[in-house]
């Protein structure tokens, strides 16, 4: 029997995983059966589950996945960047996977304490990811000085999700680009 490369592993979990994105969302966690995730994947239940250990563990590095990718994003170009992806996803018909994600893991985090312990890391370092960007910005004489740093995290955090919500409940995009403009404004130096 030929050797699976590394690269072949990585390809194959990243194609599970961007299937099983599209099953959770559609299906929530607990209608994402392993039959479903099977239909989604073109994959057995015993080739989904040599590369992740259950569904739980499945679905974990689906948010995962999501949010390292949140936190590069913020990294490089700020949480406003985060959110202007995602209306552009929004303008073309692409959010049902990522948003369905973010909305189960929010689900999650107030019905399931221990997904609620496992997640804390990752929520905490889009958190810290977001300080340092604004801390960065402060520092280039970009952002303004007047508010603490902490103050304008929780502030791009509010928007953030009042954005997730937004679109989460079917609402049109609308203006929400301006919006994110005048977010933008509110926490740069005038």
């Amino acid at each position: 029997m030929p050797r699976v490369s590394q690269d072949q592993l990585d390809a194959r979990r990243h194609e599970i995983l961007a299937a099983a994105r599209s099953c959770f969302a559609r299906f929530g966690y607990e209608g994402a059966t392993v039959r479903r995730l099977e239909d989604a994947t073109g994959l057995s239940r015993g080739a989904i589950f040599h590369h992740f250990r259950d569904k739980d563990s499945l679905f974990l590095a689906v948010a995962e996945d999501d949010a390292a990718a949140m936190v590069q994003t913020v990294a490089d170009n700020g949480l406003v960047q985060v959110m202007r992806d995602l209306l552009d996803r929004a303008g073309s018909g692409d959010t049902a996977g990522w948003l369905g994600s973010q909305l189960e893991v929010s689900r999650r985090l107030r019905t399931d304490p221990a997904f609620a312990e496992r997640w804390a890391a990752r929520s905490a370092a889009i958190a810290e990811a977001t300080r340092e960007r604004l801390q960065r910005q402060r520092e280039a004489g970009v952002l303004r000085d007047d508010i603490a740093v902490e103050v304008l995290t929780q502030f791009l955090e509010l928007a953030y999700d009042g954005m997730v919500l937004h679109l989460a409940t079917g609402r049109p995009p609308g203006e929400l680009s301006r919006v994110l403009d005048l977010v933008e404004e509110a926490v740069r130096r005038a």
